[in-house]
């Protein structure tokens, strides 16, 4: 990830539906599903945050399979919060890693160690402060 992102998110009439965009020009929205109240009109803050997961795992072992010179010819993610249902205490995503390819043991091994150590991963398995403020 380059730079500090900003993202803003408004909502304003719809009931759940929130804009959300970028200091890069990008939009997108985010929303609750109809049986919670929702218009379904985008993906739920959840999966969002499964989705940058996701998204960094796949971008992040590509990259350094590129970098490497390994044949990897995709990176499928699949990310499941809690599959098992609410545990006691935090919570439990379940990523599965698809790498497709000709890659051998240790080169697998060697990427999947790569996928555990993406920026997103360690921010997600991190220590993390959020700090509100009222404007």
């Amino acid at each position: 990830m380059s730079g500090t992102p900003l993202i803003k998110a408004v909502l304003k009439t719809v009931p759940y539906r929130v804009e959300l965009s970028d200091d890069q020009g990008h939009t997108w929205a985010a929303d609750e599903p109809l049986e919670a109240g929702g218009g379904n009109a985008g993906p739920t803050p959840e999966s969002l945050v499964l989705a940058s997961l996701g998204a960094c795992t796949a971008i992040t072992v590509k990259m350094v399979a590129a970098r490497r010179q390994w044949p990897l010819d995709e990176v499928r993610v699949e990310l499941q919060l809690n599959p098992a249902g609410k545990p006691d205490s935090g919570n439990d995503i379940v990523r599965r890693i698809e790498l497709l390819g000709t890659l051998d043991n240790d080169q697998r091994t060697q990427l999947l160690k790569i996928a555990n150590a993406c920026p997103m991963h360690k921010l997600l398995s991190g220590e993390i402060r959020i700090h509100s403020e009222l404007r």
